[in-house]
């Protein structure tokens, strides 16, 4: 009678593990999904005039950001 209960406890452990595994994932593809959209949609535009140095130096600084993130990420100071 006792091992039922704790297979009872852990079986539904792990569905309460699983359920929650499965949210979590689901709401990382969405948010990347997402990023994916709003990197798509930054890229210059049609109506934009030419000759404006607003975009580059946006992903200038952008490519600043990813530079210190990588940097961070890999330990390094800066």
């Amino acid at each position: 009678m006792g091992y039922d209960i704790v297979l009872t406890i852990g079986a539904l452990s792990l569905t309460g593990i699983g359920i929650a595994a499965a949210a979590t994932l689901k709401g990382w593809q969405g948010w990347l999904e997402l990023k994916k959209l709003e990197l798509a949609s930054g890229g210059p535009r049609a109506d934009a005039p030419t000759g404006t140095g607003g975009g580059r130096i946006e992903m200038a600084d952008l490519k600043e950001r990813v530079r210190k993130l990588e940097q961070i990420a890999s330990g390094i100071d800066y």
